[in-house]
């Protein structure tokens, strides 16, 4: 299933990150993809956020240490595979901990490694339209996605409009 959306501000984008946020659990997987500058970090600042995760804690891409941890009402993992030739690069840093934990793990560029990443996580690609808006792609299945993207549509539509 797809959800489509226009962020028409970086506020816009931080919004719907903490909405995500908001409505996770633990165990999600956030499979972030888009071009360089597209809002992955800004959408993972977000996410963060509805997390519970203190402004203390600035959200930044963690490309040059791979992977960053924030404590919340659940962990967040933020992994940055920018640097990655692919998903064998993973195996050494023990993945599966993350991927399949208690906490919820965003991963930007992940296009470089889907073919570990399972299908029922949450797939939202990000493309530059201008200056600060995007649009913003959701693809999801399972019925776990299935209700937080329900839930996440139902309060984006009535924040956004």
């Amino acid at each position: 299933m797809n959800l489509t959306l226009i962020s028409n501000s970086i506020g816009d984008t931080i919004n719907l990150g903490s909405i995500i946020g908001e409505n996770l659990n633990g165990g999600e997987i956030i499979a972030l993809t888009g071009e360089l500058g597209s809002g992955k970090t800004c959408l993972t600042r977000g996410i963060a956020r509805g997390m519970g995760i203190s402004e203390e804690f600035y959200i930044t891409s963690p490309t040059f240490t791979l992977i960053n941890e924030y404590p919340g009402r659940i962990p967040l993992y933020h992994l940055d595979v920018y640097r990655l030739s692919g998903s064998k690069d993973l195996e050494d840093l023990g993945y599966e901990e993350y991927f399949y934990g208690k906490g919820a793990i965003v991963i930007e560029w992940a296009e470089k490694i889907k073919d570990i990443i399972p299908p029922d996580s949450i797939f939202i690609y990000l493309k530059y339209l201008e200056e600060e808006k995007r649009e913003i792609e959701i693809s999801y299945e399972g019925d776990k996605a299935s209700k937080i993207i329900k839930r996440v549509n139902e309060e984006v539509l009535s924040k956004w409009h």
